[in-house]
């Protein structure tokens, strides 16, 4: 290339996005022997990427230069128009605090991936009109904007942003999460000082240690006492702040925290040292104050840190849902709003790669759904009209346009963060036991210590600072305090990423202790998706208007066969005074006569009509007169008989309960392996069952689904509600399926005796630990430092074994399904 080719294109446009380039740029990439003008630096660097990256076609069969924001469609502006909305920027927008009248807003960004990223980004928005300033957080790929909302739109900047390929999105945590934040940078400020602190202080103790008597001249050894003395004054006063005010906290309340121990040898190492100093007499314990205060907050900090990210998903889930959704007016045209101001009954329009801002059923279109944040499921699942759609999935294909069922706080999405807050809120048996057995343990440490005092008072004065601060410090219960909360807070970590949501505290703990499941079969063993596959009229009735009636009767009903009748109602047709039977069927009047629709002994109690073939039949019945027979057909799920092998390798009974009739709870108990089973049984009847199983020592638990369920559920020892379950069905239960596959409920009881055993196993270290501790402390072989070592390794071990359920990996995954095998027992 020569110098004229380099001159003749100075006046070029960038040759990567077309913008004027500045007078004498130094910028530049050789193409083709050709040197090509670039505009700043970042064009250089993507230009750079682009051609060493073996990808210089894309400069020589392009047609046209990349988009800018200000060329984009209506509809592209559109997209980012909705940040421009004044409601929704008062979550996130905030004044900057001064007379300026400008504004900030942090930014997640995807994309960030070094340090010329963090460059470009902050170059590009630097560059525009209006813009105060940006700066990028690498560490938590986010970006925080100052902007004149006068001179430039937020809509721009996220455009801006989109166009030199990082997708941003308001960023904004709630009031937890923040709380959270605050929380932990504050700790480890204290961290910090206690490090340097300890560290310091070390460093003059250690002469003092190993120098023999004479070798240290007493002016310094003062000078080196008083600069302990003020190292350490920070880390007591800062640092360890945090235990004196639960200290203080656990004495109004009078229940002894693991926090009074603490404090009681931190505050009286750091008097009784200070009074030493001062007046030159006594021992100096600046060092093992400091390393036990830094100890103790490093232990927390990690506990903490570990909690945090095993612990319940509730703010995942809260930002689950999108800021905006696009609704379809009456007239057809798409308008962008905010997701919170969407109701029932609205249209809206959700595109491919958009998230699903609500509740809804299908009407137009066909996609495939992630849901894996809601089911734990990664594998996509097919939607189509009709079918229900979950707020918070992410739609992978096709546009859909749903009819909005539940918006906001109504959602399912909002639904779960409640009972997982419900679950939280309460503690199981295990854990009050373990809090109870701490705050008892702190009281007596407290006498033990005040006796190991006096005990070395008259064995040797000297040493009875340092005895008692070690009893004091290697004995404080903070690893039997963390004994169950950490196992109980990964178990459900690794449960709700499992598609299993637990909504009361004790359902870990009596889920782990069960000796029987009892499955209903309808929605629970079959999909419930229920389709008649044959009608036969009777006296006279053809077959499109008995479905028609029968329509009719199931309109209001939540059952899944009633969904077999949906396709046949006719808009003219209302039933009246409609009762439901549960276990047995329907009943209602329909042009002044009374219908009934059911079991043929509740249709017909005086006929009692047998079935005209196998399977599932309801009768229809006018004024106890047969008047059709409708054959249900209902798929079983995929895998119910790999739960049940399941199930059944853990050591469990497993039992069958079916409202249906004995024929098709037969066939069905036959093809899955149960040999335990019992047909047409009413709700009364199951709960009856229940109670006799529990007579006999078991404990039992109910799996199940309809509305029929819910006095069974409330009698089992413990209660699980399938994903598809009504309402009523999932408030009276302890834990809920969020994913379609049936197994989870096996490998829900294969990892809550995991949490158990954890639980168990960690109350049983730290009780040892203490108890062998104690007596060496006692005895004067422990010193303070070592103590503090010792008290924070055994928190961190209680909370190591807990961490280990989030690698927990079922062991029956591959259990093989049972044969059909021959019924040894029916209907005990």
């Amino acid at each position: 290339m020569t110098n004229d080719t380099a001159d003749t294109s100075r006046d070029a446009p960038c040759y990567h996005c077309g913008n004027p380039v500045p007078a004498r740029a130094p910028w530049s990439i050789t193409l083709d022997d050709t040197r090509h003008p670039l505009c700043c630096p970042g064009c250089e660097a993507v230009a750079h990427a682009i051609v060493d990256g073996g990808l210089a076609s894309y400069y020589r069969f392009r047609t046209e230069l990349p988009e800018r924001p200000d060329d984009r469609d209506a509809a592209r502006a559109e997209t980012w128009a909705v940040f421009d909305d004044p409601g929704l920027q008062r979550q996130f927008v905030h004044p900057e605090g001064d007379d300026s009248g400008r504004v900030h807003a942090t930014l997640a960004v995807d994309g960030i991936t070094c340090a010329a990223c963090a460059w470009l980004i902050e170059h590009r928005l630097n560059g525009l009109e209006g813009i105060a300033a940006s700066a990028v957080n690498l560490t938590h790929h986010r970006v925080r904007v100052s902007w004149d909302p006068g001179r430039v739109t937020l809509s721009r900047i996220l455009a801006e942003m989109a166009a030199i390929g990082y997708q941003a999105q308001p960023w904004e945590p709630d009031e937890a999460q923040a709380r959270l934040q605050r929380e932990e940078r504050m700790t480890v400020r204290r961290l910090i000082v206690a490090a340097v602190g300890m560290a310091q202080v070390m460093m003059f103790s250690i002469p003092i240690y190993v120098a023999g008597p004479g070798e240290i001249s007493e002016d310094f050894l003062a000078l080196f006492h008083w600069l302990s003395f003020a190292l350490a004054t920070p880390v007591v006063f800062f640092s360890a702040l945090p235990f004196f005010r639960n200290a203080l906290r656990d004495l109004r309340t009078r229940v002894l925290g693991m926090d009074v121990p603490v404090s009681l040898a931190i505050g009286g190492a750091y008097l009784a040292s200070g009074y030493a100093v001062i007046s030159g007499k006594g021992e100096v314990y600046f060092d093992s104050v400091a390393m036990f205060t830094f100890f103790l907050l490093f232990g927390r900090y990690v506990e903490a840190r570990a909690r945090r990210r095993s612990g319940h998903t509730g703010n995942a889930l809260a930002g689950a849902l999108p800021p905006s959704a696009i609704l379809l007016t009456d007239a057809g045209e798409e308008r962008i709003l905010p997701a919170g101001e969407l109701a029932a009954d609205d249209r809206v329009l959700v595109k491919p790669g958009h998230t699903v801002p609500a509740d809804g059923v299908v009407e137009e279109g066909e996609s495939s759904l992630d849901e894996s944040m809601l089911t734990g499921e990664y594998l996509p699942v097919t939607r189509r009209v009709g079918d229900t759609v979950t707020g918070g999935s992410h739609n992978m294909e096709s546009p859909l346009v749903l009819r909005v069922t539940h918006a906001g706080r109504d959602s399912r999405v909002s639904g779960i963060v409640d009972l997982t807050d419900r679950a939280f809120a309460s503690r199981p048996r295990l854990a009050q036991m373990a809090a109870r057995m701490a705050h008892l343990f702190v009281l007596r440490l407290l006498f033990v210590a005040l006796g190991v005092a006096i005990v070395w008072w008259f064995i040797d004065p000297s040493r009875v600072l340092w005895v008692t601060l070690s009893v004091l410090v290697v004995t404080c219960p903070c690893a039997l305090a963390l004994a169950t909360p950490t196992a109980l807070t990964a178990g459900h970590g690794q449960l709700r990423r499992r598609g299993v949501l637990v909504t009361r505290a004790d359902a870990i703990e009596a889920l782990s202790q069960v000796d029987r499941v009892i499955l209903d079969k309808t929605g629970t063993l079959t999909t419930g998706r229920m389709s008649l596959v044959e009608t036969r009229p009777l006296g006279g009735l053809d077959a499109a208007s008995a479905r028609v009636l029968a329509a009719a009767l199931e309109a209001r009903s939540e059952h899944p066969i009633a969904r077999a009748f949906h396709p046949f109602r006719d808009a003219g047709r209302h039933a009246e005074q409609v009762t439901s039977r549960p276990g047995k069927g329907l009943e209602g009047r329909l042009d002044g006569r009374a219908w009934r629709l059911g079991r043929a002994d509740f249709a017909a109690p005086g006929a009692s009509p047998e079935p005209p073939g196998e399977g599932q039949w309801l009768l229809l019945a006018e004024v106890g007169e047969p008047r059709c027979w409708f054959r249900l057909q209902d798929q079983v799920r995929e895998d119910a008989a790999e739960t049940v092998a399941m199930l059944q390798a853990l050591g469990l009974a497993v039992e069958l309960l079916s409202g249906d009739t004995p024929e098709a709870a037969e066939g069905l108990a036959r093809q899955l392996g149960i040999t335990t089973w019992e047909g047409s049984a009413s709700p009364e009847r199951k709960l009856e069952r229940i109670r006799e199983r529990q007579v006999e020592g078991e404990k039992v638990a109910m799996v199940g689904d309809g509305i029929n369920d819910v006095p069974v559920l409330a009698g089992a020892d413990v209660a699980i509600a399938m994903n598809g379950a009504t309402d009523l069905a999932r408030t009276s239960a302890d834990a809920i399926l969020l994913s379609p596959r049936l197994s989870r409920v096996a490998e829900a009881v294969e990892l809550c005796r995991a949490t158990r055993r954890v639980m168990r196993q960690n109350m049983l270290w730290s009780v040892i630990y203490n108890a062998s501790a104690m007596p060496l402390a006692a005895i004067g072989i422990v010193p303070p430092w070592l103590a503090a070592i010792g008290m924070s390794a055994s928190s961190l071990v209680v909370v190591g074994n807990a961490l280990r359920l989030n690698r927990f990996r079922s062991r029956l995954a591959n259990t093989p399904a049972p044969p059909a095998v021959a019924l040894s027992e029916v209907n005990p």
